[in-house]
């Protein structure tokens, strides 16, 4: 598709990278219409060195086919919907109708600053449980300020004509009629485009994790002010509930551990097992002997010498270091503290 020197009009997408929202974008494309694809990135989200679709780096596509990508880092007023969502959560932490509308939103203000014409996503009627029923499309479109602005290429003629279809900027019978989870026309389109390199469908919200989600509700629940560095911690490691106040999180390689040292805060204590391959145990909250001491035998329980009687392990505060001899840990203390 060789871009258009004569734009009819100027479209904002919303743009994971995946194939529903490339091709809503080739499809409006198509009409002589200039695109500007913000993907939106959250800290409970993917980032584009991952493979599943919210990660696909959107600049290559860009560059293909004459649109314009820009990234968008949602931070704390992500962090903010997914403490209070007003519509709720779906399945796990997911709060899908309060993320729509936090980037339609985002997208509308990005709309009336550059003066373009209207928004558009890559959603499709029925595809998704939570947001993209009728009655959610509907609500996400009116509380998001963009009732009437909003187009959903995909299935647009399944629903109300919005006001670009009624002006004639976007001629409608060009636009889609896709509902339910079959993606099957979506590969024919892309295909057509000449779109050969998508990712699969998963979902790459770590909201929607069973075990994630474990863990950021134990998170909110014995943290009052919670940070980007408790969040990032997270996706790393093996992490253990002590008490409401104390935590230990275990790396399981090289990377976790560089990780785990790079998220320690000042007061926080680092164990390791210096004679053999060991990982790094990080240590949060009450710093007393009991949980030192607990700290230690998880850090001997994953380290190399886990079937010896007794292990050697430093701990340090980033200052002085310390030694303790412990026995691993049983498996029946590791299931009574796993999160």
């Amino acid at each position: 598709m060789e871009p258009s020197l004569n734009y009819r009009g100027h479209g904002i997408a919303l743009f994971s990278g995946g194939l529903d929202s490339t091709v809503a974008i080739l499809i409006v494309r198509q009409q002589d219409i200039k695109v500007t694809a913000l993907t939106f990135m959250t800290h409970f989200g993917c980032d584009i060195t991952d493979t599943s679709s919210c990660a696909h780096d959107p600049s290559s596509l860009a560059e293909r086919f004459g649109f314009t990508a820009k990234i968008v880092h949602l931070g704390e007023k992500f962090v903010d919907i997914v403490k209070n969502p007003r519509f709720g959560y779906g399945r796990n932490m997911n709060p899908c109708i309060d993320c729509r509308i936090l980037m339609l939103r985002e997208a509308a203000e990005y709309m009336h600053l550059v003066g373009a014409d209207f928004v558009f996503t890559g959603e499709v009627l029925g595809q998704r449980p939570m947001s993209q029923h009728r009655r959610h499309l509907d609500l996400i479109s009116r509380v998001s300020g963009l009732e009437g602005k909003l187009v959903r290429p995909l299935s647009a003629q399944h629903l109300a004509p919005s006001e670009p279809e009624l002006s004639g900027l976007l001629d409608r019978s060009r636009l889609e009629r896709i509902a339910g989870r079959s993606r099957k026309r979506q590969m024919e389109l892309a295909a057509q485009f000449g779109v050969e390199d998508y990712p699969d469908s998963g979902a790459g919200c770590l909201l929607t994790d069973v075990g994630y989600s474990r863990r950021l509700r134990d998170l909110l629940s014995c943290t009052e002010n919670v940070d980007f560095a408790d969040l990032n911690l997270l996706r790393v490691g093996r992490h253990f509930r002590v008490d409401g106040e104390t935590k230990i999180i275990v790396g399981r390689n090289k990377e976790e551990n560089d990780k785990i040292q790079s998220y320690r805060k000042p007061g926080e204590w680092i164990f390791e097992a210096k004679s053999v391959g060991s990982p790094l145990t990080l240590l949060k909250g009450d710093l007393n002997e009991r949980n030192i001491r607990l700290a230690a035998a998880l850090t001997a329980r994953y380290c190399d010498a886990k079937y010896s009687d007794v292990v050697e392990i430093t701990y340090f505060d980033g200052g002085q270091s310390y030694t303790i001899t412990t026995a691993p840990a049983a498996e029946a203390e590791l299931e009574r503290i796993r999160l």
